[in-house]
Parts: structure tokens; C-alpha cells; sequence
């Protein structure tokens, strides 16, 4: 008896059964983790995000009421060239959708419609000498922004500005049987910031910062989208400006703001 049984453990035995558990154990948490997706019918679980917030007290004379009572046109974003130049492309978009749910009482000129307003009154290459000002000093040149402000009839513009913009995947459980993915962590961050200007004065009278990081774990083959990172950090940036607040911190808590940020598109 004692002869089989060293026999047995010099042919492996042991260490064959150990590797059958701990493969059967993998299995089962695998099996467990596509049977809690499957049955909570979706790919992937509710997103985390958080947002940071450095903004300044609105500045201008009159009240926060003025920005209900005068066109605010939405200019392109800019972004640091050529590291970030084509990543700013949709944000715009995003901010519109934002400001509509924030603040639905503003008077907006969204970016389509600024761009064909100053094409229309033949601006373009005031509207360019104006953004590569803007690019290099942060500064929107005076006498070209009353101009542009003046014909397309808006008092204020917002000028959005991408800084930084990361994606990450990173494999947290993985079927060890099959060459397919079982969970992933996937994870956006983006720095945003956004400055609001009166065009007849010429002078900011409002800006704010923000970072924007947003984690989700899924079985899906999507990305965490830039979408949602961005609509949180517009969203949180806005609120500082409406509640006067100077620095805050906004995550999914804010049901306000986690419904905006993953807000699906009708």
C-alpha cells in the first residue's frame, strides 16, 4: 500500500489533482461572474465617476441672472497641438447637451450654429486670428471678440478647452479555458476647462477647471467613452458656476449629474 501511494506521488498525483481543483475553482468564478451579468441583463455594471472642481466667482456687474436674459454662443474647443489636436472634436456637442439640462434657461448659440454665423457675416479669418491668439496666451483678443460677439448678436461665449485625455483596459478575470475575455476594468480621465467671456467688455468673467475620471467593470467589447467623462466635467463645472461654489467634488451621488453623464442620446 505504502509502496502505490509513493508511487503515486512520484508519477505527480498530487500536484495533478491540485491543478484539477484550482482549474475547476477558476471555472466556477468565471461561470459565476457571466451568470450575474446574464442575469442582471447587461454587459457591464453601473459606471463610477468622479469629478474635481477649481472655479472662480462669477465676476461680471450684474447678476447670474444676465445669462438668462442674453445670448451665450458656444465657441469650438480648443486643444494643445498636436498631442490632443482632433481629440476635441464632439465636445462642443457634449457641452450643449449639458448646459440644455443644467441650465435650460440660457439663451445658447451652439457650435454649429456660432461657426455658420460668423461664416455668414464673412468672419472666418477674424474668428481664426482670434483662435490662435487664444491658443498661445488663453486670451481672446478684444477687438476681435466685440466684432464676432456684435454680428452673431451674442453677449457672452463660453470657450472650452481640452488638456489632457487618457483610455485604459485593464483584464481582471479571464476564462483560463478559453481564449475570450470574461471581465475587464476600463477607466477614462480627462481635464477640461471652461471660460466665459463677455464680448463687450472683452473680459473673462468666470473659468473653471475641472478633472473628470470615470471606472467601469464589463464583459463588453466597448470603451469607457470619452462621452461620459466629458457631460460629468461640464456638468460639474457648470454647477459650480450656478451655485457659486469655488472647488467641489461631484460623483454618481449627484443623481442630477449621474443621470446627465450617462444620459443615452434619443
Amino acid at each position: 500500500m505504502e509502496l502505490q501511494q509513493s508511487a503515486f506521488i512520484r508519477a505527480g498525483g498530487i500536484g495533478d489533482m491540485t491543478h484539477t481543483f484550482f482549474l475547476r475553482t477558476e471555472i466556477r468564478v468565471a461561470g459565476l461572474v457571466l451568470l450575474i451579468l446574464f442575469m442582471t441583463g447587461c454587459e457591464s455594471l453601473q459606471p463610477r465617476w468622479t469629478v474635481r472642481t477649481t472655479s472662480t466667482l462669477f465676476s461680471s456687474p450684474s447678476d447670474l441672472a444676465s445669462l438668462e436674459q442674453e445670448a451665450v454662443a458656444l465657441f469650438t474647443p480648443l486643444a494643445p497641438a498636436p498631442l490632443l489636436r482632433g481629440d476635441e472634436a464632439g465636445l462642443g456637442l457634449y457641452l450643449a447637451e449639458s448646459i440644455k439640462k443644467v441650465a435650460p434657461a440660457w439663451k445658447i448659440i451652439d457650435e454649429q450654429q456660432t461657426i455658420g454665423l460668423i461664416n455668414r457675416h464673412g468672419l472666418r479669418e477674424e474668428y481664426t486670428r482670434l483662435r490662435q491668439g487664444a491658443d498661445q496666451s488663453h486670451i481672446l483678443d478684444r477687438e476681435l471678440l466685440q466684432k464676432i460677439g456684435k454680428s452673431i448678436g451674442a453677449r457672452y461665449v463660453l470657450q472650452p478647452r481640452v488638456a489632457y485625455i487618457s483610455q485604459t483596459m485593464t483584464n481582471r478575470l479571464e476564462a483560463p479555458v478559453a481564449p475570450f475575455l470574461v471581465l475587464q476594468t476600463r477607466s477614462a480621465v480627462m481635464r477640461l476647462s471652461l471660460q466665459l467671456w463677455d464680448t463687450v467688455s472683452g473680459e473673462p468673467i468666470w473659468s473653471s477647471a475641472a478633472e473628470s475620471a470615470v471606472l467601469n467593470e464589463t464583459a463588453s467589447l466597448d470603451p469607457m467613452f470619452i462621452k461620459d467623462a466629458a457631460r460629468a466635467a461640464f456638468g460639474s463645472m457648470l454647477t459650480d458656476l450656478l451655485t457659486r461654489k469655488t472647488s467641489s467634488k461631484y460623483t454618481r451621488l449627484d443623481q442630477f449629474l449621474d443621470n446627465l453623464a450617462h444620459e443615452k442620446n434619443e
